[in-house]
């Protein structure tokens, strides 16, 4: 079966090693296409909440199929059927990556071996990422999809981050798990906003809220809120010559 030149991995490699993953990968080509990001290759980055309050969602599922979908992406932009994944909490509490060939119960067999659920601190997973994109030897953009269910202890750090990081090419997607109404996200809207050029050279991070129960957004949601503003933010940075 001739693999489409758009595609990183091929529906068929889909079929033969996560099966379950079929329709995420189909849906995700879906928003991939739509925003003009066929063909494109990028590394993709999973970075998990592991803070006490995030209890309830590693329980019902809402983690794993946020890794799944995010798997489902991954194969629509990069050709090694792996995500890597941080886990943090007021430390980073694990570096480890979920694959098409291993996806299902990988959540839990992680979270099987970490300790306690600490505090939630960003800085530290976010210069894990930084860490293990340039230790990669990548050529590719990558997208960083960030989630968590709430602000930082440390919020300066976590802005200095941002803008430290503005100059590497990587996007962070911020997505939170939570009630909407929360103020607790307030911050995130504010790394959102930070200014452009006075903070940082290019807009590199994006926000979206998947509410209290993120398994009840729709797939086609999802990726469409997970690749919006990763076209805008490539367009940006090739002009400013941080992607090449």
């Amino acid at each position: 079966m001739e693999r489409r030149p758009d595609v990183a991995i091929s529906l068929h490699k889909v079929e033969e090693t996560a099966p379950a993953l079929v329709n995420l990968y189909k849906s995700a080509g879906v928003s991939v296409r739509k925003h003009g990001l066929s063909g494109r290759r990028a590394a993709v980055y999973l970075v998990l909440d592991y803070s006490g309050s995030m209890k309830p969602y590693y329980q019902d599922g809402s983690v794993q199929a946020l890794a799944d979908r995010v798997l489902g992406l991954s194969a629509n932009l990069d050709d090694d059927g792996t995500v890597p994944l941080v886990f943090f909490s007021t430390d980073v509490d694990a570096i480890t990556d979920i694959a098409l060939d291993n996806h299902q119960g990988r959540i839990d067999k992680i979270v099987a071996g970490l300790g306690h659920m600490g505090k939630t601190s960003y800085h530290l997973a976010m210069d894990a990422v930084i860490d293990h994109y340039l230790d990669s030897g990548s050529t590719a953009p990558a997208l960083v999809v960030f989630q968590t269910d709430g602000g930082p202890i440390n919020k300066l750090a976590a802005e200095r981050y941002v803008c430290k990081a503005a100059k590497l090419p990587l996007f962070w997607q911020f997505v939170g798990f939570g009630n909407t109404r929360s103020t607790q996200f307030d911050f995130l809207r504010k790394l959102d906003e930070l200014a452009v050029p006075a903070r940082r050279p290019v807009d590199n991070a994006g926000y979206f809220h998947a509410g209290q129960d993120p398994r009840q957004v729709s797939d086609a949601e999802l990726y469409d809120q997970l690749v919006r503003e990763f076209p805008v933010w490539l367009a940006a940075a090739q002009a400013q010559g941080i992607v090449r």
